[in-house]
């Protein structure tokens, strides 16, 4: 694995959360798969994830991805995802950012009014139809891996908010998913504070008393990221959804680590798991848009299109429907007499 002194990469959003996208700079990432270069870099070179997602180059929301070749026969391309406490296997809003500049770039051909194409990721292979007009992509629709619940209303032990009702299920990740009503919240942005404090505890709970794996895929394994879901806030819309990216370790012995990052979008594999649970609760059939908000108001569409076995667990695979907007490009470089190579966090937003 190469490493340059200087990497090159792409800013973006998708429906307000930040993906950046590694362009230049590293190489020769070892690994069949994109699973297997993903497991290296995990293993063997974090050092890449903390420089370029902690300060001072980053900050608590902040994604990576890194796009590299692959060696599957229908792939494009594929790409790694890099979040801040972990490597997920897939990321919708993370795929949106990594398409747009795939093409607004050139890296790969953009092919008007529609251009489709085939990543690979961690967790397997995606299909992505663009939309795209005058340069630009003005909206993408990726296929995402097959979503399911493994539990539905299950009771959590969560201190000082006693009995929680949870649902969980995979979308790309294991979620914890959870009604924001009994906790008063509306799941808006200014709510914030209380929002990533009663997920990241909800989360820590949950992942002490509920184990899960992936049957087929047995490296993805226990509850990562949490959902609080409610009724919408806009007409056009069928659930207000906010996710909970967690930025460190929590300790029940310390409050001040009761806290993580809302991701800014509706969020593409929470938006598969919530369809997921809703499905195994007999409340979302094939065929019909889900219109799933944000707490910037942002929504991403989601459709139910086929369904499937994964393992023991009825699965469904779902759509996703967003878009993406490039922000910047930027040179990320590492003096080699710099303090923190990896990085640093502070306490006081992390």
């Amino acid at each position: 694995m190469k490493i340059a002194r200087e990497i090159r990469a792409v800013e973006a959003h998708a429906c307000g959360e930040h993906g950046r996208v590694i362009v230049g700079g590293v190489e020769d990432v070892p690994g069949a798969t994109m699973y297997d270069k993903m497991a290296h870099l995990r293993d063997h070179a974090d050092f890449l994830r903390l420089r370029l997602l902690r300060e001072p180059r980053g900050y608590p929301a902040a994604n990576c991805n890194l796009i590299l070749p692959s060696n599957h026969p229908e792939a494009d391309a594929g790409f790694v995802i890099m979040e801040q406490v972990e490597y997920p296997g897939m990321s919708g809003t993370n795929t949106l950012c990594v398409v747009t500049v795939l093409l607004e770039t050139g890296i790969l051909p953009m092919r008007e009014p529609v251009t489709e194409l085939k990543l690979e990721t961690p967790a397997g292979l995606i299909s992505v139809r663009a939309d795209c007009m005058n340069g630009k992509v003005t909206r993408v629709t990726f296929r995402n891996v097959a979503a399911f619940a493994t539990h539905i209303d299950v009771p959590v032990e969560v201190p000082q908010l006693g009995t929680v009702k949870v649902d969980i299920a995979y979308g790309g990740m294991f979620y914890v998913i959870a009604d924001a009503r009994p906790f008063g919240l509306r799941l808006t942005a200014d709510e914030g504070g209380d929002i990533v404090r009663i997920g990241e505890m909800i989360k820590a709970a949950t992942q002490e008393q509920v184990k899960v794996r992936h049957p087929l895929q047995p490296g993805f394994e226990g509850v990562t990221i949490a959902q609080l879901s409610g009724p919408p806030l806009r007409a056009d819309a069928d659930w207000q959804n906010a996710v909970i990216v967690s930025t460190g370790q929590l300790d029940w012995n310390r409050p001040s680590t009761w806290t993580g990052a809302l991701d800014r979008s509706p969020c593409g594999t929470g938006t598969s798991a919530k369809m997921a649970t809703l499905y195994a609760r007999g409340e979302l059939g094939l065929g019909r848009d889900f219109r799933h908000a944000g707490v910037l108001g942002t929504v991403f569409t989601g459709r139910l299109v086929e369904e499937t076995m994964v393992g023991p667990y009825k699965a469904v695979v779902p759509t996703i429907s967003g878009q993406a907007w490039i922000t910047g490009t930027a040179t990320w470089t590492l003096d080699p007499t710099d303090p923190f190579p990896e990085g640093f966090t502070v306490g006081d937003i992390w």
